[in-house]
C-alpha cells in the first residue's frame, strides 16, 4: 500500500513538473512613475499575486514574504544540494521560532540586492510552486523572502525582483532544468500597453530578421550585490567596439569597449537603468555629435538641459525620423545596434525632448568596489525591441525597433 502511494506522489509530482508547453510566459508591464518594467506570478498554495520588477543582473527571486502564507512552502536546508547550486552564503536562522516563510532555522543563506536602495541583505532560500500567467507552473521554485521595508524603491504595488542574470536560481534557469527547455529567453519591455517574458521557445514570427551577436563574459565579476574576486560576472555583456552618430564614427580610444585587467570597461545591459549611462569620455563626443547633426537638420537646441539629461530639444523639430541615429557598432561586416529617435529620444513634458543618455562618470569610477562598465544600456534604449538571450549557445539577437515593423511588445 506505501509503495502505491508512493508512485502516486510521484507520479502526481512529474505531472506538476511537465505542466508547461513548448514556452513559459509571463508579462511585463511598465510603471509610468518610476519607468521600472515588471511582471506578476502568483506563488504558494494560496497563490498569492506577487508583481516583481525585472532585473538582468538579479541573481533571484525575491519578495516580501511578511503577509505570506503557503502549505507547499519549505526552507532549503545549509547542507543541501539546492544550497550548493545556488551558491548560498552560510546559513540563516530564526532565533527558534516556528519555520514560517522568511522566518526558518537551518536554512540555507542569501544575498539579497535592492538595486534601487542600493542595499544588500541576509536572507534565506526557501522553495514554493511558481505559477506563470496561462497556469503553468514549476514547483519548488527556489526564491528569497523579505521584509516589507526592503521593497521600498520598487514600482508601485511591487513587492520584489525576479532575477535574470546567469545564476542556477534564475529564473530561465531553473525552468530550463525542469522542463528540458533550452536555457534562453526573450523579452519586449513595452514603452506602454503589454509586453512579454517568453522562456525555452521562439517567441515571435520576426525571430528570423533578429540581428545575432556573441554574448561576452567579463571575467572580473562586476557585483554590486555581491563582488567576488576571481569569479565571473554573471551580469550580461555583448562587444561593442565603437559607436557612431549619423553614420559617423566617434573619435574615442578603443580601450573603452574592452575589459582591462581588473573588469572595467566593456558593455552591459541593465534593466534598473532607466537611461543607457557612458564613461563620461564616450558620453561628452556623443552629446557633441548629436547636436551638430541635429543642427544640420534643423532640430532646434534649447538653452537649460532638464537633468539627468545633457541635451535637449525643442519636441516640435525633435521627433521621427528627423532625428540622428545612433549605432553601437557589432562585430561583424556592417553589423550594428541602430537606435532610432523612439529610443534615443526623452520627452520631458510637451514642448521638450532630451537625449535619453546620461553622464556615467568617469576614472572616479574605479575607487568603487567592483568594477563598472563603460557603456550600460539601460530600459529606454532597450524598450519595444524583441530582444533574446540564448545562454546555450552565447549568442544575444535583438530587432531594433519593432516600430520600423509597424508592431509593438503587444502584437508579437
Amino acid at each position: 500500500m506505501a509503495s502505491s502511494y508512493y508512485c502516486l506522489v510521484n507520479l502526481f509530482i512529474i505531472a506538476i513538473l511537465v505542466s508547461a508547453s513548448d514556452a513559459f510566459n509571463l508579462p511585463l508591464r511598465k510603471d509610468p512613475k518610476t519607468l521600472q518594467h515588471y511582471t506578476t506570478v502568483r506563488m504558494g498554495s494560496t497563490r498569492a499575486t506577487v508583481n516583481a520588477v525585472i532585473d538582468l543582473g538579479g541573481k533571484f527571486f525575491w519578495f516580501d514574504c511578511d503577509n505570506y502564507t503557503s502549505s507547499t512552502f519549505a526552507p532549503i536546508p545549509c547542507s543541501s544540494q539546492e544550497c550548493e547550486l545556488a551558491k548560498g552564503d552560510g546559513c540563516v536562522g530564526c532565533n527558534n521560532s516556528p519555520p514560517r516563510p522568511g522566518c526558518t532555522n537551518d536554512t540555507c543563506g542569501a544575498s539579497a540586492y535592492n538595486p534601487f536602495q542600493g542595499a544588500l541583505v541576509s536572507s534565506g532560500y526557501e522553495s514554493d510552486t511558481l505559477f506563470a500567467s496561462n497556469g503553468d507552473q514549476l514547483a519548488r521554485f527556489t526564491y528569497g523572502c523579505m521584509s516589507t521595508g526592503f521593497s521600498e524603491g520598487l514600482a508601485s504595488g511591487a513587492s520584489g525582483i525576479l532575477g535574470l542574470a546567469r545564476t542556477n536560481v534564475s529564473l530561465h534557469k531553473q525552468v530550463a532544468t525542469t522542463f528540458g527547455f533550452p536555457d534562453k529567453f526573450s523579452m519586449c519591455l513595452p514603452s506602454s500597453g503589454l509586453g512579454k517574458l517568453n522562456i525555452g521557445a521562439d517567441l515571435s514570427s520576426i525571430e528570423a530578421s533578429l540581428i545575432s551577436t556573441p554574448l561576452i563574459v567579463n571575467p572580473s565579476s562586476t557585483g554590486p550585490a555581491v563582488f567576488v574576486k576571481g569569479q565571473p560576472s554573471d551580469e550580461y555583456f555583448i562587444d561593442v567596439r565603437g559607436v557612431k552618430v549619423n553614420g559617423q564614427p566617434l573619435s574615442v580610444k578603443s580601450s573603452y569597449f574592452t575589459f582591462d585587467k581588473d573588469g572595467f570597461g566593456g558593455t552591459k545591459f541593465s534593466t534598473t537603468n532607466n537611461f543607457t549611462a557612458l564613461h563620461t569620455s564616450l558620453f561628452k563626443p556623443l552629446v557633441r555629435a548629436f547636436t551638430k547633426a541635429a543642427a544640420d537638420r534643423n532640430i532646434k537646441r534649447v538653452k537649460a538641459a532638464v537633468p539627468p539629461f545633457s541635451a535637449c530639444f525643442d519636441s516640435a523639430t525633435a521627433t521621427g525620423p528627423s532625428v540622428p541615429t545612433i549605432e553601437l557598432v557589432l562585430p561583424g561586416n556592417g553589423i550594428s545596434w541602430k537606435i532610432y529617435g523612439a529610443n534615443s529620444m526623452f520627452a520631458v513634458n510637451d514642448k521638450v525632448t532630451c537625449l535619453a543618455f546620461v553622464d556615467g562618470g568617469g576614472s572616479e569610477s574605479k575607487n568603487k568596489n567592483f568594477p563598472s562598465a563603460s557603456i550600460v544600456i539601460g530600459t529606454h534604449q532597450l524598450e519595444d525591441n524583441l530582444l533574446e538571450f540564448d545562454l546555450d549557445s552565447s549568442t544575444f539577437r535583438f530587432s531594433s525597433s519593432l516600430l520600423l515593423h509597424n508592431k509593438t511588445c503587444s502584437l508579437l
